[in-house]
């Protein structure tokens, strides 16, 4: 990292002239070009933000003052601001920054923020605690316009509206979360930006008339005059209805101006929306011209910008498989949670856009609305991160299995996602979805399998199925296999599911080096769990059963009961190798593997211990 670089503390930014805020604005920008460049992490979002979070900074001390991010990927200049850039070498790297704020990293993080739509709930309930306690701090809620199309969103802001608290919600408008935002609230959006403010009067007419009995007596006189003066300079918005003060639009890029509405907003000590319009990727011409492409990259070239990969990924054989069978039956539909293009579902979207349905940031309502089109006859399949199914669990046991409707999800991201970390990690799906009555889950090792399993959920199966695939392309050109039994031995079985099988396979290599004959079987479907595995543990008298899960997050408690019923298999020796307890950092998957002893080596070496 370029040595020229610094940046003043938070107290120092206060100080500066607004010349050197100018400055220290390109400074910032270059600063995130080059460090991204080299790392990865979230460009566009950052390059967006970068007044915002100066203007912020110059008015609230977020050592004191909480600031709560959603989402928190635009949180990198905050960083940068509160000490934290001579860490930027190793952000999202295995013990390294965090790509979102993080609480245990620093004082100035007030909340953990990887999913959106909750910021506004978690500002309100610190604002309470701050009222109920009788302290003096502020509270701010910064979120991005997509995060308005989570029905979260409206619950906190309905709750915070009404509430009275001292709180101001920051809506950063850029008309985008990652792809291009849909829905109402979008429109809406873009309809307040055509429209002129009257707060800059309003500051003045305070000022004049609190300061004496007869000016204060000639405030209340003329409030409704005010008030008439408002609705024609500004329509009744959303916000106002649901009783916040609104200031904007302002200007996201405009220094001196933000700075100046976040002193105003704060003053109120009520309720505030202060919207503010910004450009993502601003500062950065490729950047500009392709935000979601810039959105979460890799290593590049500054110079060059993001080439597109044509690696080919399991969301790209899962979207590619979709179109055709599609092709074959009108009934399928295709629903998604502001993940078009993540989910690989573009070639859907531009084919059959009568029959694709981006719903924004709603997990649960797209659950419920694809239980909707399953129970008229069509046939939904949810492309959905495995860490966003979470937020739509209540609506996939009552308005999908307790009718037993044919919804299929197709669960990307299943198992470690890497750089992202704890709040992304799709390690949970397979403990949550198997407590579901009637769900089936398939677990495909390669992309080619994928496919296979995708036709089998659509028309060979019925009621609710998950389809889980893991983030990236490995095994993408491998075959099906014929089999559930990968590798005959006689000395132990080794068991997994999904991509791990590929580890298991490099695991039975290493035993066979020490003269130990590994079997390996692989389990194709997780609920109802196959029963391949029982005729290969008979054999060998030993199980080491290896998932990529939490502890008890999975099937080895399951399968543990099923030896404990039958007799015959009451001497097996039984071991389960997982992630442990607790939640895993954000690091690349090898790493993260390495530490948990789910690699290769380490595999091999819990199945010598387990024979010794």
């Amino acid at each position: 990292m370029n040595d020229s670089y610094e940046f003043p503390s938070p107290e120092a930014l206060k100080r500066l002239a607004p010349e050197a805020l100018q400055a220290l604005c390109g400074q910032i920008r270059a600063f995130l070009i080059e460090s991204v460049s080299r790392t990865g992490g979230h460009l566009a979002s950052n390059l967006g933000v970068v007044e915002l979070t100066v203007a912020i900074h110059r008015v609230y001390d977020t050592s004191r003052d909480r600031l709560v991010f959603d989402v928190g990927h635009q949180s990198y200049v905050h960083k940068l601001l509160t000490g934290r850039a001579e860490q930027f070498p190793s952000l999202r790297k295995l013990d390294g920054l965090a790509g979102f704020p993080k609480p245990s990293e620093s004082v100035h993080d007030a909340f953990v923020a990887g999913h959106a739509s909750n910021s506004v709930s978690v500002a309100l309930g610190m604002a309470r605690a701050r009222t109920l306690a009788g302290e003096d701090y502020d509270v701010v809620a910064l979120m991005g316009d997509g995060a308005l199309t989570g029905g979260l969103a409206y619950e906190g802001l309905s709750d915070a509206g009404s509430s009275g608290e001292p709180l101001v919600v920051i809506l950063n408008d850029n008309g985008m979360s990652i792809a291009q935002n849909v829905g109402g609230m979008a429109k809406h959006l873009s309809n307040i930006r055509t429209k002129p403010s009257y707060f800059q009067i309003k500051k003045a007419w305070q000022t004049a008339t609190k300061g004496s009995a007869l000016g204060r007596t000639l405030y209340r006189g003329v409030h409704h005059i005010k008030e008439g003066l408002k609705k024609r300079l500004i329509s009744s918005n959303t916000f106002n209805d649901m009783g916040f003060e609104y200031f904007g639009p302002v200007d996201g890029h405009d220094l001196e101006k933000l700075t100046w509405v976040l002193k105003q907003a704060r003053e109120l000590r009520k309720p505030v929306v202060v919207h503010v319009i910004t450009k993502k990727g601003c500062g950065y011409k490729p950047a500009e011209a392709n935000p979601d492409l810039f959105h979460g990259v890799g290593p590049f070239d500054p110079a060059l910008g993001v080439q597109k990969s044509h690696k080919q990924t399991f969301s790209d054989s899962f979207g590619q498989a979709l179109c055709r069978l599609a092709e074959q039956d009108r009934r399928i539909c295709a629903v998604t949670a502001a993940m078009k293009n993540g989910t690989g579902l573009e070639g859907f979207a531009e084919a059959f856009p009568e029959r694709f349905f981006d719903v924004g940031i709603a997990e649960g309502h797209a659950v419920s609305m694809a239980a909707g089109l399953a129970k008229q006859g069509m046939l939904p399949v949810v492309a959905v991160y495995s860490t966003f199914l979470q937020r739509g669990f209540d609506m996939l046991i009552h308005d999908t299995a307790i009718l037993g409707l044919h919804v299929v999800f197709a669960v990307d991201r299943a198992g470690l996602v890497g750089a992202d970390g704890e709040t992304h990690h799709g390690v949970f799906d397979v403990g949550y979805l198997r407590l579901v009555p009637g769900m089936q889950i398939l677990a495909p090792a390669n992309q080619q399998e994928l496919k296979q399993m995708l036709e089998q959920a659509l028309f060979k199966m019925n009621g609710p199925v998950a389809v889980r695939y893991p983030r990236g392309g490995d095994g993408a050109w491998t075959e099906a296999p014929a089999s559930a039994v990968l590798r005959s031995g006689t000395d132990i079985t080794l068991c997994g599911y999904g991509t791990t099988v590929n580890s298991l396979l490099r695991a039975a290599e290493l035993l066979a080096e020490q003269g130990v004959h590994a079997e390996l079987v692989q389990l194709r479907q997780l609920a109802p769990i196959s029963p391949d595995w029982k005729a290969s543990v008979r054999k060998t008298g030993a199980l080491l059963l290896v998932e990529e899960c939490p502890a008890h997050a999975g099937i080895y408690d399951a399968l543990a009961a099923e030896l404990a019923a039958e007799p015959a298999l009451g001497s097996v020796r039984l071991r389960g190798l997982d992630l442990g307890t607790g939640f895993i950092q954000h690091g690349p998957v090898e790493a993260l593997l390495s530490r948990a002893g789910l690699d290769a080596e380490g595999i091999a070496a819990s199945a010598l211990a387990l024979l010794r």
